[in-house]
């Protein structure tokens, strides 16, 4: 088995292939009247600087009820200004949303040349205001006057649909000139529901999104019955919906009749590979290394086809990709080294150093100082368990076991009674790896007040949650200012009608695409897509989202906060750390309420149904649900105290307990010393439950310094020392 391949998990859904996303370019045109808006568009807000402090901006996100007064004070003011455009805009969105369309018309009345950012908006709200007053001829004046003024605006697509229901012919003009709006697809999904056999239609569904899973269905629906029809191209865009899915046998047979393409071929192998047709696999990948021999995707091929062929083969494939495939040569390195241990140890150590040699940046080689370093130190010796491990520091230090290198670093410094080197590491490790686990454990070696195992649980650190929300860093300046005043809908409509090629997401767009998937509650996708921003490996996208990732919406958007008024209650009620609870929970469902494991765990802390009735038994909770956010919450804060209860209040044992159960922490415990904390994780015979211990802890870590202000200030005092 080769590490270097991830596996496929409930929570993080990975590509699979290690190539780029998709490249059906081809298969889109760009739409001129798009481009022309975004670039038209891209302007900031005449006069006023639209992020400045704003009550309006502060008020969008309260209660109706409660920000009318507010909204009404400003929009009545003498002076004109950019809020008080704001607030007169809000306050009729509120009135047409009660269809309220004369005292609508009142706020709306002139509004497009005060507030020109969001003029195309205003008049299609003005039509809609007549239309509620049972003026349906002046509606359709205003919709018409909005194509007529703003024909490069997405907002003509709304005046289609809008004005479609008067004359069918604006439908059409729909789904021709704008064939990925949502109005659009609702539009087609209603029209496959009163007649469900029509191949053009679910085509275009089918292409609409591939981040879309609903889509599936119209994918499903054009492989059964319409596949005689279907062309190479076509095959190419199932294919790669299903892949971006997680769908891979259904992506293999679909990439089987795509065109043909590099990455068709690897994707097909691949798809046979998982679906443990290995023969099938072994064939496809030598037809891609003969068809492509210089393609990228056949450096991949070549490491996925040595994983599945007998030792004397795989070699040789490895080989090859040493002398043809430089950049994948670490990989198939180590791969080599790995595969010799058993049978040429002189030829592995030869094998290790070589890739230590020409390769020393490497995650592999990373891997493989840190695998000796941790051999060093089984056998207690410290000093060349902190030789092998420092260079990992120097050379690698964007790599994945780096935090870990470092924090160990300082531990065996502290052994060799190198106090001073001991807190140089860990500082280190806070400063260049400030997101991880281990910076929380090199906080906590270094004395700071952020809750240890033993204190973590009663710790009750304040929160303090954004007051408004930060830009998004794509899309107009329109949807920025739809985004800015908390109308969601119509900037997140907005948006997609913008984005020029959804098969081919930029940094930034696959940013924006997440958040909208959160606005959803759609938290899972959200985060994933976010997550997986890192997997991007062109010089211009990794310098993209490490830019992003300097952005507050960055870290508020990886780590969000649903239920946060429910998880505090329970909290409080249990006498738990609220940020450990939504740590847990991140980890556990990333906040899906109706999630479900492969084992049979249900909701957002991922209850089994035995676990529920017991627990329902010991609180008296008789009519409960699972998939209920506040029961599911009570319930699992109620276990998370039970298996505190069972460890003296050791938050270590009671999330350990939490993913394995407490009677196989009580067997640890009693097998392995545990005065040592880290030593005990590190001792942890399950992969699972260590990588659970070190993801809901760095989850804890993550909350904590991004929502409380004091380990914010200590944290800005590393980055930026004196």
């Amino acid at each position: 088995m080769f590490k270097k391949f991830p596996p496929h998990t409930p929570l993080i859904l990975g590509l699979g292939s290690g190539v780029a996303l998709f490249t059906l370019t081809s298969l889109f045109l760009f739409h001129p009247k798009i481009l022309a808006w975004l670039d038209r568009n891209s302007a900031s807000l005449p006069s006023q600087d639209p992020n400045q402090p704003s009550a309006v901006v502060d008020s969008a996100s309260l209660p109706q009820t409660e920000r009318d007064v507010k909204l009404k004070d400003v929009a009545d003011a003498n002076a004109p200004s950019l809020d008080r455009s704001r607030a007169r805009y809000l306050l009729a969105m509120d009135l047409l949303r009660k269809y309220e369309g004369g005292p609508a018309l009142k706020q709306l009345e002139g509004l497009e040349k005060q507030y020109p950012v969001l003029a195309p908006q205003i008049l299609l709200k003005q039509g809609r205001a007549h239309e509620l007053s049972n003026d349906s001829e002046k509606a359709r004046e205003i919709w018409q006057k909005l194509l007529e003024t703003y024909p490069q605006s997405p907002v003509v697509a709304e005046a289609y649909y809008s004005l479609g229901k008067y004359d069918p012919s604006y439908h059409e003009k729909l789904l021709k000139e704008y064939p990925r709006h949502p109005r659009t697809l609702a539009l087609i999904r209603q029209r496959l529901q009163e007649n469900p056999d029509q191949f053009p239609l679910w085509l275009q569904l089918a292409k609409a999104n591939p981040f879309d899973p609903t889509l599936n269905q119209a994918r499903d629906r054009l492989v059964k019955d319409y596949a005689e029809q279907l062309t190479p191209a076509d095959w190419a865009m199932i294919g790669a919906g299903y892949w971006q899915s997680g769908l891979y046998e259904k992506a293999y047979k679909a990439y089987a009749q795509a065109t043909p393409s590099p990455e068709q071929a690897y994707r097909y192998a691949r798809g046979l590979q998982i679906a443990k047709k290995l023969p099938e696999a072994r064939s496809a990948y030598q037809k891609l290394i003969k068809t492509y021999p210089q393609a990228s995707e056949t450096g991949l091929g070549l490491l996925r086809l040595a994983q599945i062929s007998p030792n004397r083969d795989a070699l040789a494939y490895l080989d090859r990709i040493v002398k043809q495939f430089p950049d994948r040569a670490p990989e198939a390195l180590e791969a080599k080294a790995k595969l010799l241990n058993s049978t040429n140890a002189q030829s592995a150590s030869q094998t290790w150093q070589t890739l230590l040699n020409k390769y020393p940046k490497s995650d592999e080689a990373a891997d493989y100082r840190w695998l000796m370093a941790q051999r060093a130190a089984k056998s207690g010796d410290y000093a060349k368990a902190w030789q092998w491990a420092q260079p990992i520091a120097v050379n690698n230090s964007d790599s994945q076991i780096a935090p870990k290198a470092a924090f160990w670093v300082g531990k065996w410094a502290q052994k060799l009674g190198k106090n001073q080197e001991a807190k140089q590491a860990f500082t280190y490790t806070i400063s260049r790896h400030p997101h991880s686990y281990y910076a929380w454990r090199s906080a906590v070696l270094l004395g700071w007040d952020v809750g240890d195992f033993t204190t973590v649980r009663s710790y009750n650190p304040t929160t303090v949650k954004p007051a408004t929300r930060n830009d998004p860093p794509a899309g107009s300046e329109a949807f920025k200012e739809l985004y800015r005043i908390g109308e969601d809908t119509d900037a997140w409509n907005l948006w997609q009608a913008e984005i020029v090629d959804p098969w081919n997401l930029t940094v930034d767009e696959q940013f924006n695409l997440g958040v909208y998937k959160l606005s959803r509650n759609q938290n899972l996708e959200g985060i994933n897509l976010i997550w997986r921003l890192r997997e991007r490996d062109t010089p211009e996208e990794k310098k993209a989202w490490k830019l992003l990732r300097k952005n507050d919406k960055y870290w508020h958007s990886l780590f969000p906060f649903p239920y946060y008024d429910t998880i505090l209650q329970w909290s409080k009620d249990r006498q738990l750390n609220p940020l450990l609870v939504t740590a847990l929970i991140r980890q556990e469902s990333r906040f899906e309420k109706e999630i479900r494991s492969p084992v049979g765990a249900v909701g957002l802390m991922q209850i089994m149904p035995d676990t529920g009735k017991y627990i329902a038994g010991n609180t008296g909770n008789k009519s409960y649900s699972l998939t209920n956010p506040e029961d599911n919450i009570m319930m699992g804060t109620w276990y998370l105290d039970y298996t505190h209860g069972k460890f003296a209040g050791n938050s270590l044992f009671a999330v350990a307990s939490y993913n394995a159960g407490p009677g196989a922490v009580s067997k640890w415990r009693q097998r392995f010393d545990f005065s040592d904390p880290d030593e005990f994780v590190e001792n942890i015979p399950f992969r699972e439950t260590k990588g659970y211990i070190e993801s809901v802890f760095g989850n804890y870590w993550n909350y904590l310094q991004i929502y409380n202000p004091e380990i914010q200030e200590q944290m800005s005092r590393i980055a930026n020392p004196s």
